[in-house]
């Protein structure tokens, strides 16, 4: 086990400035006193309440976002757009209290929620743009005697359901290209960090969004909510960022109407080091690709195959600087990797981690948690981790490094596409035609290529097997969101 002092679990303490920022974002947003608590991962303050909707009233915010879509439907794309940018420029107006707002109730650092407003703001920007771009087509009938035109309608009122890990960004990602595409919405975020939503729908109306397109509903049973309201006929699409198993509930409760349906599920990254990469890129990519959000992202690098050659070098090299985060509350000054999102998740890295070790895996360092307050869990590096060991099979969703050896490159894409999961995948190679042609062989529908951090709003983010369908962001994004017409024109021939 790794060598643990009392100064290697010094965490950074929340700054009482910057949490007044938070707790003042918090306030604008006029929620009520009663309702589902929300709390600080941090310090396991209670910080807010949102209210606990009933399937009835879920129903009738179905009713008022159905009755503000067929006005918007009729707008033009100009009109749309319009809204949307005035929206982009409202969020990155109150970038710093959101961001606040985000590392509050979220934990991750006041560094990395910047990011997130600017990634998240990034797709309102994006689809403002698409919604003006042409999306018909007109084509002429190759056995003669017609035209054909091609058109695209909104597909109607869309149910976006959003994780607790990117609270801004998973919001944006889906409701802009709805309004942009002329779909009224009805967004349920996750009870663990609903504000951050609350405060960005709060933004959109003061730019422009008609009253009641967009609906926000917070309730403590998620499963009468999407029993009910996915059953609506007035409802026309699902879009859903979480794990698998509900996303597979989903697909079924979807399938009674014929939903169009968009799922962002579960990921079991592998990232691949091979012998000849820049060892300092490869390095800085496994931090960013695992550390990011403290590990809690599904793209999050979940399994690390290092060739044999440098095997050693990389994972010593690895831990020294894993040891060397500093570690506290997102909203302290300094902080690189802040809290998990609950005392669950805390309990679930020192099962992994245990498991791995009772296998053979080494501890290179961390594998362990602080006491409280707080849910924070040390930066951890294991080695020589065997391939059935629970750290490997299941999504690790936390700050935990399992670095595996391989010998061959077909040895190493044979491991990474060993999985039921095929979101995104990493390749470190300075041969440009060994990481390309690496990439092709993954079974994933993202690569990062010599970089850990691989998303982009311009950019289709989906997975393929059984970590979703469809894609969000980039041009293919709003298609999600639209209804392909085409109009068969009979042409006489003129003389």
């Amino acid at each position: 086990m790794s060598q643990m002092t009392e100064a290697t679990r010094t965490l950074i303490a929340p700054d009482a400035a910057t949490m007044a920022i938070a707790d003042a974002a918090i306030e604008s947003i006029g929620l009520h006193d009663e309702g589902i608590a929300v709390a600080d991962p941090a310090t396991g303050e209670t910080i807010g309440h949102v209210p606990n909707r009933s399937v009835q009233t879920a129903l009738e915010f179905v009713g008022r976002a159905e009755t503000a879509g067929q006005a918007w439907a009729k707008t033009s794309a100009r009109g749309r757009a319009d809204v949307l940018h005035a929206w982009h420029e409202l969020l990155i107006r109150h970038r710093e209290q959101i961001a606040h707002l985000i590392s509050r109730e979220m934990g991750k650092t006041l560094a990395e929620a910047a990011g997130e407003v600017k990634y998240g703001s990034d797709f309102v920007r994006w689809y403002a743009e698409e919604a003006v771009r042409p999306a018909g087509d007109y084509r002429e009938a190759p056995d003669g005697g017609a035209s054909i035109l091609t058109r695209r309608a909104p597909v109607g009122l869309a149910v976006l359901i959003t994780p607790w890990n990117f609270p801004l960004a998973m919001a944006t990602r889906k409701i802009a290209p709805a309004l942009a595409a002329g779909c009224p919405v009805v967004v349920k975020p996750a009870t663990l960090t609903p504000l951050t939503t609350y405060y960005a729908v709060k933004l959109a109306v003061e730019a422009g969004v008609p009253e009641g397109l967009i609906q926000v509903v917070t309730t403590a049973d998620s499963a009468a909510f999407s029993g009910a309201v996915l059953r609506d006929p007035r409802v026309r699409k699902v879009s859903f960022t979480g794990s698998t198993p509900v996303g597979r509930q989903l697909l079924e409760l979807a399938s009674k109407n014929v939903l169009r349906s968009s799922m962002e599920l579960g990921g079991n990254a592998p990232l691949i080091v091979f012998d000849d990469a820049d060892m300092e890129r490869a390095l800085e990519g496994t931090l960013a690709a695992k550390l990011r959000n403290g590990g809690q992202s599904c793209i999050g690098a979940n399994r690390i195959y290092v060739q044999d050659g440098i095997a050693d070098e990389f994972g010593a090299e690895l831990a020294r600087r894993f040891a060397q985060v500093p570690v506290g509350a997102g909203l302290g000054a300094g902080s690189v990797l802040g809290p998990l999102i609950d005392d669950r998740a805390v309990r679930q890295m020192e099962s992994l981690t245990r498991n791995a070790v009772d296998m053979g895996a080494e501890l290179l360092t961390g594998g362990y948690s602080y006491d409280g307050p707080g849910h924070f869990f040390a930066p951890t590096v294991l080695d020589r981790v065997v391939a059935n060991a629970d750290v490997v099979r299941e999504e690790i969703f936390g700050p935990i490094a399992a670095i595996q050896r391989f010998s061959t490159e077909d040895e190493a894409v044979s491991q990474a596409n060993d999985t039921e999961f095929g979101l995104a995948g990493y390749v470190f190679s300075e041969n440009l035609d060994r990481a390309l042609n690496v990439a092709d062989r993954l079974e994933t529908g993202i690569v990062g290529i010599n970089q850990g951090v691989p998303s982009n709003a311009a950019a289709p983010f989906g997975g393929v097997k059984q970590s979703g369908l469809g894609r969000e962001g980039g041009a293919e994004g709003i298609e999600e969101y639209q209804s392909i017409r085409f109009y068969n024109i009979a042409r006489r021939a003129t003389s």
